[in-house]
């Protein structure tokens, strides 16, 4: 239960108040977002938020859940709630284009392993989100024909963050409370972070990424994109554990949600390293340093920590990720290179300089940093940073017509990331605050192996430092 002042977003205890007290059903609550979803494509600039819909599959699992309803015979706490997934993922009868104009030629027949679990759950699937082309930027700067570019709901111009552009932008502007991304190099957390709502990135393995495009088969975690920690712990709850069709989870310890609404942050140990912590904007570093003097003040202490090797991990998660990208997408990469946007081929390109042997000398390094982590975590609960150093980049002109390729920005927004995605440890960012310019600025959590409790406890108590929620620009109140 999270009551503020002011503004704040409807989230999942909402929409259950709303279905349990007959206010609303789940059919009319779908007939809202069927209108939403026309209206917020027509308006200008477009959304873009969900890329294909349906609206006979939206009513169809609408009504089904609103049956249940009358009928006291709901299936979870997801019984009914909005939830679109990225377009990585397969979801029937949408197209698999992964943010292409080439793949997907076909409606899929088969659903990704988290889309038939949102199913079982009872959520109404409102269609698949926009993201960047393969997943190979952290703009979300999507210029073809199917998917178009993304709006931030704080700023319109400026941009959602990718890859999972749209399942944050969704979520943002209340088109559903729920949504599922894929982060392989801060692509659930970094739209997350730049369009103010909360995102969590799970262990490596811990929910099944079967039925999505294997990008990045070491790198990449599943993870939702929520408006509060404890809708992303009720989606947590749902979606992890092991699939026997992804080997990578298999042996994982049980999902628990111990300690998560204890009181106060007593007894727990935050490492920050400092010099890492402060490469960042000045605004970004003001509002996160003061998150912390929060946390401090429920009972956790503050270690300083020394995180050895960063660059060396870095670049070796830039090797990982884009050697097994570009290792994947060979085919591709010679058929359909002049149907690719430009910074997908830049990204394929630089990866072809790669060499084995630097992918091995890559993975040594991967060894190396997970025994630090591993040192790190035997002295403290968690690993604190601010989620990415500077807050959503403007849109310009020119990026509507043929696309955006920042090397440099691309490096910079996944500073805090990397380590997340090459070592496999969880990691959470939450809302703390806004630039002057009225931007979100997030912090991250991130804590060991298995350990995503710790990371919901402590986020729930990062939520209370807000004072207030900004209301976005481009909001649609779906229960109103």
């Amino acid at each position: 239960d999270s009551s503020g002042n002011g503004f704040s977003f409807k989230g999942i205890k909402d929409y259950l108040e709303c279905y349990r007290n007959g206010k609303l059903t789940p059919s009319q609550v779908a007939k809202n977002i069927i209108a939403v979803l026309e209206d917020c494509d027509k308006s200008t600039p477009p959304l873009r938020a969900i890329v294909q819909w349906d609206q006979e599959q939206i009513m169809l699992m609408a009504e089904a859940s609103t049956a249940r309803y009358r009928n006291k015979s709901t299936l979870s706490h997801l019984d009914g709630i909005p939830v679109c997934l990225k377009e990585e993922f397969k979801v029937v009868p949408y197209h698999h284009r992964v943010g292409t104009v080439y793949l997907g030629t076909e409606p899929e027949t088969e659903d990704a392993t988290v889309a038939k679990k949102l199913r079982e759950a009872g959520a109404i699937i409102i269609g698949v989100s926009n993201m960047h082309e393969l997943g190979t930027g952290t703009t979300g700067c999507n210029p073809n024909k199917y998917h178009k570019i993304p709006r931030n709901p704080y700023k319109p111009n400026h941009f959602t963050g990718g890859s999972s552009s749209g399942s944050a932008a969704a979520v943002a502007a209340g088109l559903c409370p729920v949504a599922i991304g894929t982060d392989g190099g801060g692509s659930v957390r970094i739209p997350s972070s730049f369009c103010g709502v909360v995102g969590l990135k799970g262990t490596f393995g811990r929910i099944s990424c079967h039925g999505s495009l294997p990008l990045s088969y070491s790198t990449v975690s599943v993870g939702p994109i929520c408006t509060s920690v404890a809708d992303v712990a009720i989606v947590y709850s749902i979606l992890a554990e092991p699939d026997p069709l992804y080997p990578y989870g298999l042996k994982q310890p049980k999902a628990t949600l111990s300690d998560m609404c204890a009181p106060d942050l007593k007894g727990l140990k935050l490492g920050v390293d400092w010099t890492f912590f402060k490469a960042c904007d000045a605004e970004v570093l003001s509002v996160c340093e003061k998150a912390l003097k929060h946390l401090q003040s429920l009972g956790a202490s503050v270690v300083e920590i020394c995180l050895p090797e960063m660059e060396e991990a870095r670049v070796a998660h830039v090797i990982c990720i884009l050697s097994e990208m570009r290792d994947f997408l060979q085919p591709d990469f010679n058929k359909h290179f002049q149907e690719m946007n430009l910074d997908t081929r830049a990204n394929l390109t630089l990866a072809c300089q790669f060499t084995a042997l630097d992918y091995i000398t890559a993975n040594r390094q991967r060894t190396r940093s997970m025994r630090f982590l591993r040192e790190i975590f035997s002295t403290v609960n968690c690993i604190l940073t601010p989620a990415v150093p500077s807050t959503a980049p403007r849109i310009y002109e020119s990026d509507l017509l043929t696309g955006s390729s920042d090397m440099s920005f691309t490096v910079r927004s996944m500073r805090f990331m990397q380590l997340g995605n090459f070592t496999g440890i969880p990691g959470l960012v939450v809302p703390v605050g806004y630039s002057t310019a009225g931007l979100p600025i997030n912090l991250q959590v991130m804590a060991k192996w298995w350990d995503e409790a710790v990371l919901l406890r402590i986020g729930l108590k990062l939520e209370q430092f807000r004072s207030q929620t900004k209301k976005p620009s481009i909001y649609y109140d779906i229960l109103a």
